[in-house]
């Protein structure tokens, strides 16, 4: 059995305190009324105004588009999807050599298929026309400056019967400065003399009103305070007294001004020479330099009697002939009436190939091409270069360049290869075909600092957000491939970017239905 429960201890002491005992201090209660309740208060304020913060501030209106997103099947890099006959062009087109002065051509210099380095000889024309220009040039050069050599001694002479008047001027000069100075100093004047009486009066009274105060201010202050009056008075004299002697100086001044002025007046007839000689050297400078342009244009057409190559290539075609007559740089000249050879680079070909219209989409900028042809006992790798817009309708097909990489010197313009477009290389380790995404936003929207690329986009709690994207190719159509920093639910702002900062809370007021939907 358990032992019976001890009720004892329940039982509560009611009996009066007694004296012995201490009291014991009254609780704080102020503490619960009152701190606890404004701290919980304060708190719910806060969580409040956190809550509804963003409500309280004006929202920008924006516009915004979805991201684009385009799914194509992707194989592995390097699988062959279709093949296409073309030929080999120069890249981006060959080189017409043309003759610069007109003429009749003498002798080729070069054969079909040769290399040749910038500015070997390709042609020569007929030259005994331009060789006599050339002399009668140098003739007309040598008659202009002998009269240029003449009209310099008369202009020598012309200024020894002058005797050189310099002198005369400077005295005028200097004389005219000194008048001008003499009557500045005289109109100034009275505007001297009425300064120095008010600071006669100022001193006076300064002086007096000290010399009053001479127990409360030392002796050595009204002394100065004496001196600078008298200074003043002085001064004032001084003034008084200026007046004629500077109107003497004035008249004496313009009389000497008047004098030099009657001096160079009598200097017409030199003056006359002078400017005379001075105008038949510069005519005789200006006939000089025409004769020396006649002769360099003579030369010019001279040296353009030999066609040279514009770059260092290979010649494609021989145009002309030996006796065959170009018309050079004549306005009147046809489009090709001037064309010897026409030159390409072998380092730069292009494969022009014509592929099936069913095959274009899988056509991309960069993709890797390789290219057979029977002057090459390898393929030749390759890369396209773009789609152009020349279609066959007969054999509906659609050009497409392809740019040849470290192409062998066997292959030339005008063969016929095929051209086998493989698959480009993506981000794919699976041997097998997989259908993927690729997003594209309108190029508009792409921005860029100095941090690198972004794209503006409004998040779920409508906030302004800078993502950081990666490019990749663009599109054709007025898109760019992103192939980092967005995904597919993404919202694009596309209007209401200007002064817009991250983490500005924005109203979208809808989509905009012509950017970037093409």
């Amino acid at each position: 059995m358990s032992p019976p429960l001890d009720l004892s201890r329940l039982a509560l002491d009611r009996s009066p305190p007694s004296e012995s005992t201490s009291v014991k201090p009254r609780p704080k209660r102020w503490l619960t009324r009152y701190v606890v309740p404004l701290g919980i208060l304060l708190g719910f304020i806060a969580l409040l105004g956190a809550a509804a913060g963003r409500r309280l501030i004006p929202a920008k209106s924006v516009t915004v588009v979805p991201v684009v997103v385009k799914r194509g099947t992707v194989q592995q890099a390097g699988t062959t999807l279709f093949q296409s006959p073309g030929w080999i062009e120069p890249r981006p087109t060959a080189i017409s050599v043309a003759a610069l002065a007109p003429g009749v051509i003498e002798e080729l210099l070069v054969v079909e298929g040769q290399q040749v380095a910038k500015g070997q000889p390709i042609a020569r024309l007929i030259s005994i026309d331009a060789e006599l220009m050339v002399e009668q040039a140098r003739n007309s050069l040598a008659i202009r400056e002998g009269e240029l050599r003449r009209a310099n001694a008369e202009l020598n002479a012309a200024k020894i019967r002058f005797e050189n008047p310099v002198h005369l001027e400077v005295q005028r000069a200097d004389a005219q400065s000194t008048l001008a100075k003499a009557q500045t100093e005289l109109a100034k004047l009275p505007y001297l003399i009425e300064a120095a009486e008010a600071e006669t009066e100022y001193t006076r009274n300064s002086f007096e009103g000290k010399q009053s105060a001479k127990g409360a201010i030392s002796g050595r202050i009204i002394a100065r305070a004496e001196s600078d009056h008298a200074a003043s008075v002085a001064t004032l004299q001084e003034l008084k007294q200026r007046r004629p002697n500077l109107e003497r100086e004035v008249a004496a001044l313009s009389d000497k001004v008047n004098a030099l002025n009657r001096q160079l007046e009598l200097l017409v007839e030199e003056t006359r020479q002078v400017e005379e000689a001075k105008a038949k050297v510069q005519s005789a400078e200006a006939l000089r330099d025409e004769a020396r342009l006649q002769l360099r244009q003579a030369e010019l057409a001279l040296e353009r009697n030999v066609v040279r190559a514009p770059i260092d290539g290979r010649i494609l075609r021989l145009v002309a002939s030996p006796g065959t007559r170009v018309m050079g740089l004549d306005s009147n000249a046809g489009q090709s009436s001037s064309t010897v050879v026409e030159m390409y680079d072998p380092e730069r070909l292009q494969v022009r190939a014509d592929v099936r219209l069913e095959d274009v989409p899988m056509v991309t900028r960069g993709q890797p091409v390789e290219i057979e042809t029977a002057s090459s006992a390898v393929a030749i790798r390759g890369r396209v270069l773009q789609t152009t817009s020349s279609a066959n309708i007969q054999k509906n097909t659609l050009e497409v360049k392809v740019e040849l990489i470290d192409p062998p010197p066997t292959v030339s313009p005008e063969m016929l290869v095929t051209a086998t477009f493989l698959a480009p290389v993506v981000e794919q380790t699976s041997d097998e075909e997989t259908e993927t995404e690729r997003m594209f936003v309108p190029n508009q929207l792409v921005q860029s600092d100095g941090s690198g690329t972004f794209i503006w986009i409004v998040d779920a709690e409508n906030i302004a957000r800078q993502n950081r994207v990666t490019l990749g190719g663009e599109n054709g159509d007025g898109l760019v491939e992103i192939a980092s920093g967005l995904r597919v639910t993404d919202k694009l702002i596309a209007s209401g970017t200007e002064g817009l900062t991250p983490g500005t809370v924005v109203q979208v007021s809808g989509d905009d239905q012509i950017i970037g939907m093409n």
